[in-house]
């Protein structure tokens, strides 16, 4: 059955009004749709209070974001915002680290495949490893860390190509990421092109999340920070006042 969904408008962006696991069930019918008719592949960005921040500095990045055709709310007081803004707000977050579990289960069930792009050598390769050893079944065709040059790209677009995913996932920092997807989404022969920022610092062990009372609480960046905050302090301490003021103040009702 096709998943049907509507969205919110959360800083100037149509944000899906999704679960995880309908987010996976459209990941699993989009890349069936494109083998079947050769479509382009769909860019699914996501939303977080850095994002939000972001959409209100730079009008390009807010255009890159416009050119998904899925945002997903990552951040928790981007769900939050929506249910006060809205009559119908988001069922609930969907945090890129969280969904890539339900659309790795998603992908082992239905034959489909991944291939892993960003972070760095090391990180890249032991978030691999742990993936084979949570999901046995599930086919990562290919993995390519994200140091890499513009000169280097036709390589690596090379590289996807002839893996042939169904899934590219790319983990190079928004806005980078973003706007990566967007100038080179002709040229890959995917299903999904998905951002995922720091999903690899997870998966390889090398950042641990926040207890599920903290995620629930919108208070995930604390933790974030007070694991690290010589790397985090000013850019929570700067984006989230103004990601709430984007929210608040550049936000329309659910269409």
């Amino acid at each position: 059955m096709t998943v049907k969904y509507s969205t919110v408008e959360l800083a100037g962006l149509a944000t899906a009004s999704v679960t995880r696991a309908e987010l996976a069930q459209i990941m699993v019918e989009d890349c069936f749709r494109r083998k079947r008719f050769k479509s382009a592949p769909k860019l699914v960005f996501s939303l977080n209070g850095q994002g939000v921040s972001l959409v209100g500095q730079s009008v390009k990045f807010a255009e890159a974001m416009n050119e998904a055709d899925i945002v997903h709310a990552d951040g928790q007081s981007v769900v939050f915002a929506s249910r006060l803004l809205s009559n119908r707000g988001l069922p609930e977050r969907v945090a890129t680290t969280d969904f890539f579990h339900d659309a790795a289960e998603a992908a082992q069930a239905n034959g489909l495949s991944f291939f892993m792009l960003g972070g760095s050598e090391a990180e890249n390769r032991r978030a691999c490893e742990n993936i084979a050893a949570m999901y046995p079944s599930l086919r990562v065709v290919g993995r390519k860390h994200g140091y890499f040059s513009e000169e280097e790209e036709d390589g690596v677009i090379e590289l996807i190509n002839s893996a042939k995913p169904d899934v590219l996932w790319v983990a190079l920092g928004k806005p980078k990421q973003e706007f990566w997807c967007v100038r080179l989404k002709n040229r890959v022969d995917v299903g999904w092109v998905k951002t995922c920022g720091g999903l690899y610092s997870f998966l390889s062990g090398n950042s641990p999340r926040a207890p599920r009372w903290m995620q629930a609480a919108g208070l995930e960046w604390l933790h974030r920070v007070c694991c690290a905050p010589r790397r985090l302090f000013w850019r929570y301490f700067i984006t989230n006042p103004h990601s709430l003021y984007v929210l608040f103040f550049k936000s329309n009702r659910l269409k």
